[in-house]
């Protein structure tokens, strides 16, 4: 017994701070040199322990540094919610649980591998299985990517331009590789232990020659200037009726500034408007005026609401001197946030909390024609899934933009964790990306993936700047195209097969043979139905106000 007691020790005592030190490789601490070791101990481990026991103590690893990452969570959960107090880190507690059985599948897969073949075998395959359970993370359910190993490194342009290849999942490759052979130093012997050693440093010094190639290339010339407006409106005060006249007074005192700075585009954060837009006739001709005036559309966030019973969508309008010319309606909703899975079982939940919305999806990833050149945009979330970036970007996107309102995240680490992925959006097309935020972080970000200007959090400002076009077309834009040649080659076999087995009989007629074929067709369709609910639930104007304003 006290032996099994002191191994369990030992374990806590190596794993517990390894994972804690690797999730302060995201801001705000950013100490992103502890990724390039501190995951090594969860392989090594994994590597010498029986798989139930590998999955047990990898899940746990992983219930560390979940927690440490998504802490700035429980700000939003303890400021607007119902939630008692005992229990208002349950939530957080919970996403990090299931977070954490992608770190412990990879550790059982570690396990089984070494125990039915060879160690040397199962830290060769760990980074396959890492990326795999990442990918499998940021798709299933919906997807939740944030803390994909690779996005700490966000500051390292020399490290992450491989991202052009295969996106952030290249950099994880590469980290878990790194600390495999570190863990193989320690578990193999000598001849294997150099072996791997070898390839992981071989891995990493083709990394960086890749990433100094791309950064010595010139970037694309500059396109005309856009301009980003960061209000920095406090969330209790952005749907609250009594401030619509300070808010719009801030707003206006901000686009004078922007004037003398003659952009081409102005882009405003996510749901900017302090009201419905299209349905507020005032406050939608005072924008066209002032667009007329400068010459120059907006890019306008909202909550837009049409039909009967009444649909509420996240929308970004463009607007111009002739009015609202085109508009996107964001695709990929945030779970829990602006819907609610498996409502029948879980719609007991939107009584918990302020910020939880039922709004209908987009279907289309739309491309404004510009100025200053065909953009798309993604909202909120929507940037963190690389796959909805590629679509616009393959619809013909020259730029892309980022609009967002973080403002629920308070001073936490939150949007500044949020910041680290458009990096990777930028460096997988080579096309910049231009970030409004509510109150913070905004933003410019070139196709290399350098952050050129940035706004502090909560800073009220506006920022003009001319950003590189596009650059070249790269792999994993291209891969869209190869995966659905490759799926079509797929689906063309069972066609065939399915014509080979069809029923072939010759009849006689008039002495003459006829061929005759028989061959099954197959059709399917999706529907999808949404549920609404009332405007002031949509609008965050709930019973009882956010905790920060009763407190007040």
């Amino acid at each position: 017994m006290k032996e099994r007691l002191a191994q369990l020790a030992l374990h806590a005592i190596v794993l517990f701070p390894a994972a804690f030190v690797t999730a302060l490789a995201f801001p705000r601490t950013d100490w992103s040199f502890t990724p390039w070791l501190a995951v090594a101990p969860m392989l090594a481990m994994a590597a010498i322990r029986p798989p139930r026991v590998a999955l047990a103590w990898g899940w746990a690893y992983g219930v560390v540094f979940f927690l440490v990452l998504l802490r700035w969570l429980n700000h939003t959960f303890q400021v607007y919610s119902a939630i008692p107090w005992p229990v208002v880190y349950g939530p957080t507690f919970l996403l990090a649980g299931y977070c954490a059985l992608w770190i412990g599948a990879v550790a059982w897969a570690v396990s089984v591998v070494a125990s039915r073949r060879s160690t040397a075998a199962a830290l060769a395959l760990a980074p396959f299985f890492w990326v795999g359970g990442e990918w499998l993370r940021g798709h299933l359910f919906g997807g939740f990517p944030w803390g994909t190993l690779g996005y700490s490194q966000y500051l390292h342009l020399g490290v992450i331009q491989i991202a052009e290849l295969s996106g952030v999942h290249a950099v994880s490759f590469v980290l878990v590789a790194v600390n495999a052979a570190a863990a193989g130093c320690v578990l193999l012997a000598w001849r294997q232990a150099v072996a791997g050693a070898a390839i992981g440093a071989g891995l990493l010094a083709a990394t960086l020659g890749f990433g100094a190639l791309r950064l010595a290339e010139p970037l694309p010339a500059p396109l005309a200037p856009v301009a980003i407006i960061q209000p920095a409106i406090e969330q209790p005060m952005k749907w609250e009726p009594r401030h619509t006249r300070e808010t719009i007074g801030i707003y206006f005192a901000l686009l004078r500034r922007v004037a003398d700075d003659h952009p081409a585009l102005i882009v405003w954060p996510e749901t900017a408007a302090p009201t419905i837009l299209r349905k507020d006739p005032a406050l939608l001709e005072a924008f066209r005026k002032a667009s007329a005036s400068m010459k120059t559309p907006m890019l306008m966030g909202t909550i837009d609401m049409e039909g009967e019973p009444a649909r509420f969508r996240n929308t970004a309008f463009l607007l111009s001197e002739a009015g609202l010319v085109d508009r996107y309606d964001k695709i990929h909703l945030v779970p829990f946030g602006e819907f609610v899975p498996l409502s029948g079982v879980l719609g007991f939940v939107r009584g918990w909390a302020e910020f939880i919305a039922e709004l209908e999806a987009g279907s289309r990833a739309v491309v404004f024609q510009g100025p200053p050149a065909p953009f798309g945009v993604v909202i909120c979330y929507e940037g963190i899934f690389p796959d909805l970036v590629r679509q616009f970007v393959n619809n013909g996107a020259q730029l892309m933009v980022n609009m967002t309102n973080d403002a629920w995240f308070g001073r936490t680490s939150g949007p500044e964790q949020h910041l680290t992925m458009y990096p990777f959006r930028a460096i997988e097309h080579r096309v910049s990306v231009v970030r409004a935020a509510n109150t913070g972080v905004s933003a410019f970000i070139a196709p290399n993936g350098a952050i050129v200007r940035r706004l502090r959090l909560f800073d009220r400002d506006v920022m003009t700047q001319g950003m590189p076009g596009r650059g070249r077309r790269t792999l994993f834009t291209r891969r869209h195209h190869l995966q659905r040649h490759h799926r079509a080659h797929h689906l063309r076999l069972p066609a065939a097969a399915a014509l080979a087995r069809s029923r072939f009989f010759l009849r006689r007629s008039s002495g003459r043979g006829r061929l005759e074929t028989r061959s099954p067709c197959l059709g399917f369709r999706v529907e999808r139905r949404w549920a609404t609910h009332d405007l002031r639930h949509h609008l965050g104007w709930r019973r009882g106000r956010v905790r920060a304003a009763r407190d007040g």
